[in-house]
């Protein structure tokens, strides 16, 4: 076998793990946890599946790199094939899971970060990582109960931490949608590396308004959640 086609069978090869815990943050969304075994990068991934012969789901880590536990933040589809069981799993559960992989992580450089939805995980997994300093992270939201790790987040960030809610209002979040925050914005840095990360539309109308805006494409760097 070609070393680059070994390389790849063994990234992706799902590995038997333990469910440490699993709790339910938010009405529909849980994080999950088991034993961390790997290093890894913030801002990388993994596959899930509940048996070896089930395609498995990728998702992004959500818990520091130096964290005994590695924890995964996801909501439950009511026609998915994997997150109902994966919601109702308790501690002891085996599950199946790969290494970390994937290209998506930051250094200690300014930055933006860009998310919606569940799409908080990998830049939750760089600030508990030590890497939020010289960062603007800016949340986007349909409820006020969807900012995941809120408290932590605005007592450390304070004003570079920034809620935007479409569908409620509140004392200290912005009322509407990200592309509105971002579009109210005269002058948006142009110089730094912007990363999005949730759902296709989110990232393309997002990196369609950064452009207009005169940051260059190789700035913008997206992980889209399917």
């Amino acid at each position: 076998m070609p070393k680059a086609e070994e390389y790849q069978k063994n990234q992706f090869q799902l590995i038997p793990v333990c469910v440490t815990g699993n709790e339910e943050i938010s009405p529909g969304v849980h994080l999950i946890s088991w034993k961390r075994e790997h290093d890894f990068y913030p801002g990388q991934v993994v596959k899930i599946a509940a048996e070896t012969n089930i395609a498995p789901r990728i998702y992004s880590i959500c818990s520091g790199n130096d964290e005994p536990e590695i924890r995964v933040l996801f909501n439950v589809k009511e026609d998915g094939l994997l997150t109902p069981w994966l919601a109702g799993v308790v501690p002891g559960t085996e599950i199946w899971v790969t290494k970390p992989y994937g290209s998506f992580y930051d250094d200690k450089k300014p930055a933006w970060w860009i998310a919606t939805g569940t799409g908080i995980a990998p830049f939750y997994s760089m600030f508990r990582s030590g890497i939020s300093e010289n960062k603007i992270l800016i949340h986007g939201a349909r409820q006020l109960n969807q900012f995941y790790f809120e408290d932590e987040l605005e007592w450390a960030m304070g004003d570079r931490y920034v809620r935007c809610c479409s569908g409620e209002q509140a004392c200290n979040v912005f009322p509407g949608r990200i592309t509105r925050y971002l579009g109210e914005i005269k002058n948006l840095p142009t110089d730094i590396n912007y990363y999005l990360c949730g759902k296709a539309l989110m990232v393309v109308e997002v990196r369609d308004l950064l452009i207009s805006k005169g940051v260059r494409y190789e700035n913008i760097l997206a992980e889209i959640y399917f």
